[in-house]
């Protein structure tokens, strides 16, 4: 991994969003610490920030306030000017391109960094490991919501990424394949990268090195014990 044990750290994030003549705080004053190494899950109920947490830790959205910080050998950079490379993103609407198949989904962030022999092959890899071989050649819509999900998740991880983030990443798998992503998304932390997961299942909790909270648009700092479940986030 060239980019090392890079990481992300955010202050006092504010992001408020209008509805009608109201103004609803999805961020209310987050912060978050992500170091390489390490598979940080983020629990709490729908509604309570998590996604809108990771849309801004992206580049996708801005803060209205705080500051965002890249660390390590991504110092110095804004999120929205880093590469699948350095930080990579499942999202929880996937975005897989309809156009291509689930092996060229996969295989784009290779194809837009660069290093495509390497990443064929671990592309390959992927699409073995998650039980996607016999469907690579599909279009999206010619395959499972979990075979998507599955091909978003090793999409994010075919360049590498320093950072990795993930919403709801196991949102649409049977226990078998979940525990397949989540062994995949920890052996990926085991290089060294950085991951951030948004997510109600609890074997992920469980499998993370840290639990935190968030309620109302603001991350407990506090650790939670691995495996417990953190009050009021459902399972």
């Amino acid at each position: 991994m060239s980019a090392g044990r890079a990481g992300v750290v955010a202050r006092s994030l504010v992001r408020t969003f209008a509805r009608g003549a109201e103004s609803v705080p999805a961020l209310a004053g987050a912060d978050l610490v992500l170091t390489g190494g390490e598979v940080v899950a983020i629990a709490g109920p729908s509604g309570s920030g998590k996604s809108t947490l990771l849309a801004v830790l992206c580049g996708w959205d801005t803060a209205d306030s705080g500051t965002l910080t890249c660390t390590g050998s991504l110092a110095g950079r804004r999120p929205a000017e880093l590469t699948w490379a350095e930080l990579a993103l499942v999202p929880q609407s996937l975005g897989l391109v309809a156009e291509l198949s689930l092996a060229d989904n996969v295989l784009l962030p290779a194809r837009l960094t660069g290093d495509l022999p390497a990443a064929e092959r671990r592309g390959h890899e992927l699409l073995a490991d998650l039980g996607l071989t016999s469907v690579a050649g599909r279009y999206p819509h010619q395959t499972s919501l979990g075979e998507q999900q599955r091909a978003a998740v090793a999409r994010a991880l075919v360049a590498d990424p320093a950072v990795l983030l993930a919403d709801e990443p196991t949102a649409h798998q049977d226990r078998e394949h979940a525990d397949a992503l989540l062994e995949l998304i920890g052996a990926q932390a085991r290089r060294g990268s950085a991951v951030l997961l948004a997510t109600h299942d609890e074997q992920a909790w469980r499998r993370a090195d840290r639990v935190l909270r968030m309620r109302d648009g603001r991350i407990d700092e506090g650790r939670i014990d691995e495996g417990r479940i953190p009050d009021g986030a459902p399972a």
